[in-house]
């Protein structure tokens, strides 16, 4: 089975017109939960600028789904955006649901107390179409802001406490798309863990296997294997007895120019259309070691993630283009000097980096070539 090809969002028409506010505590710590007693209506006049801050934290991001071992309907996250989505009037009550969801699975006792909004979002674009979404944020801290006003003729500071939407903790997006899979799901969480209780304990979702999530897996994946093996390679070569280790020979190709799986393995996504596990093994990893132990990596990331990858996909250019930026060669010299070589650099006609020997010091060197410093 393919994966899916990426799914486009656009929030150009976006426009956020109800929410429903809680303040969520921790009940390991008996702090309360409080909820809206109402439904807020966002003024016109407001529209734009909110709208503006509830969509920005979602662009770029991943889709997942809703996912449950039995069935969707046994989904508590599921069935509320689909109540929601079926009913806007009921989003009172669905909004205060989700806010005591979140404060039953706020026991743990390093989950902070924080504010919550759930929002009616319509008219985002889904692939062309115009759908509603659900915009679920929590904000776990406030920062002081100034505000200068007028009284009795003249200009006054003052300091209050506020929510700043440029460092929202933890947000959710469920889109009205592939309901009858789980929705289209947008979620990101600022500690940067990807937590369990965000994502799986509290949204319980999972990734939606398609063209950008796969083409990035396998890149880092690729990427991830090289430094294992070659810490297992060092390794190995320290154990050896001194006598027992091959001299580097003067003509080795430096690092920057030898063949490593990350690099054959970004050459492969850049050159296919369509990925095949099988042919990638077969052109990129070769040897049936590497084979193996990639094979077990991959059985480690997928255990990790919850779901087993799809073995033929379409490659995503734009992803191996993000995932080629983030490899680097690092040489490590044994004067304490690193010299980081970013991918491209051993393809240039008019190489930069020149390696030769230094007869007067006996020693090697490496001479590096630039315009200007950056």
């Amino acid at each position: 089975m393919s994966a899916t090809t990426a799914t486009k969002i656009r929030f150009t028409s976006a426009a956020a017109t109800r929410l429903v506010l809680a303040k969520i505590g921790n009940p390991q710590r008996e702090e309360p939960l409080q909820t809206s007693k109402k439904v807020f209506v966002v003024a016109d006049e407001d529209t734009g600028a909110l709208t503006s801050l509830f969509v920005k934290p979602f662009k770029s991001l991943a889709g997942y789904r809703f996912s449950h071992h039995s069935s969707l309907d046994q989904h508590e996250m599921n069935q509320c955006a689909k109540a929601i989505f079926e009913t806007p009037e009921g989003l009172l009550e669905k909004g205060c649901d989700i806010a005591k969801r979140l404060y039953s699975k706020s026991n743990h006792p390093n989950i902070k107390a924080g504010d919550l909004c759930v929002a009616l979002v319509d008219n985002v674009e889904v692939n062309g179409d115009l759908v509603q979404a659900i915009c679920i944020l929590k904000s776990e801290s406030v920062v002081p802001f100034l505000s200068i006003s007028t009284k009795d003729g003249d200009l006054h500071l003052h300091t209050e406490q506020g929510i700043n939407p440029e460092k929202i903790d933890k947000g959710c997006l469920i889109l009205n798309h592939q309901s009858k899979k789980g929705y289209y799901v947008l979620t990101f969480d600022r500690s940067g863990s990807d937590s369990r209780f965000w994502v799986r304990d509290f949204l319980g979702v999972v990734a939606i296997t398609d063209s950008p999530f796969l083409t990035n897996k396998f890149a880092n994946m690729a990427v991830a294997f090289t430094k294992e093996e070659e810490k297992t390679k060092k390794k190995e070569k320290a154990k050896q007895a001194p006598e027992e280790r091959e001299e580097e020979s003067d003509d080795a190709p430096p690092p920057w120019e030898s063949a490593s799986v990350a690099k054959d393995a970004m050459s492969y996504f850049e050159e296919k259309e369509q990925f095949s596990l099988q042919e990638f093994e077969e052109q990129v990893l070769r040897t049936p070691e590497a084979v193996e132990k990639f094979r077990k990596h991959k059985e480690k990331v997928e255990e990790e993630q919850g779901q087993r990858f799809d073995e033929s996909f379409e490659i995503s250019k734009k992803d191996v283009s993000k995932a080629k930026k983030r490899i680097s060669t690092v040489v490590k010299l044994d004067t304490g000097v690193e010299i980081h070589v970013k991918p491209g650099f051993a393809d240039q006609e008019d190489p930069v980096l020149e390696r030769g020997f230094d007869e007067d010091k006996g020693m090697k060197f490496i001479k590096v070539f630039f315009n200007g410093e950056v």
